[in-house]
């Protein structure tokens, strides 16, 4: 099968896909049309492919905005981790919890251990994971996340701002019960935790959960 395509025909395409804000299928036009006069792509097979292209694109589109709506600290991913570094990681549970089990079934995940050992990392490396499967992430140091809370009870948007942290399918709050809570705090603490029932929690804390 050969196609030609006039200069006219591929600019008068061009500006319609650029009208239609498709710009995954005007990035790879000029490639899938010299397949096509190649005659290794159909009508049909021209059209499904351009379509392709477009889908891709805005899923890239949509994995970026989620990721920069998590806020990481850095992005990391768990291919990325160096196990090696600290061998006395769980590096088979860890790598269980990348399955994402927890997150489909609503269940809260704690990395506690000492300083450096990679906690943080881990947290937002789950985090993206999660990103990648479809969900809405959001990273904290717990300190901040409470800052945040308070002052909506100074200028009455409370509400609004625990709404916030409940919205997302993963909540990370970072260096977790690092000091003792003041009641206001414990009370917002409860009302987080308690909003976000059925949604998952990371938190990361230099302290074991039996302290």
């Amino acid at each position: 099968m050969t196609t030609a395509v006039t200069v006219t025909d591929r600019s008068a395409l061009a500006s319609a896909l650029r009208d239609l804000k498709l710009s995954g299928m005007l990035a790879t036009l000029a490639a899938r049309l010299a397949q096509a006069a190649a005659g290794e792509l159909g009508h049909l097979d021209f059209l499904q492919v351009l379509c392709q292209d477009e889908i891709s694109r805005r899923q890239s589109m949509s994995l970026h905005k989620r990721i920069r709506a998590a806020r990481f600290e850095t992005e990391t991913t768990l291919e990325g981790f160096d196990f090696s570094a600290s061998p006395k990681l769980p590096a088979a549970q860890i790598r269980d919890l990348a399955a994402l089990r927890w997150l489909a079934s609503g269940e809260s995940v704690i990395l506690y251990g000492p300083v450096g050992v990679g906690k943080s990392h881990i947290a937002q490396a789950l985090a993206h994971l999660a990103i990648r499967a479809g969900a809405d992430a959001r990273f904290l140091k717990t300190s901040r996340a409470l800052a945040h809370l308070a002052g909506g009870h100074a200028d009455r948007t409370w509400e609004r701002r625990l709404r916030e942290l409940t919205r997302p399918a993963v909540l990370i709050l970072d260096d977790f019960a690092m000091r003792e809570f003041t009641p206001l705090q414990a009370d917002d603490l409860y009302e987080l935790i308690t909003e976000r029932a059925g949604k998952s929690l990371i938190l990361t804390s230099n302290r074991a959960p039996a302290d």
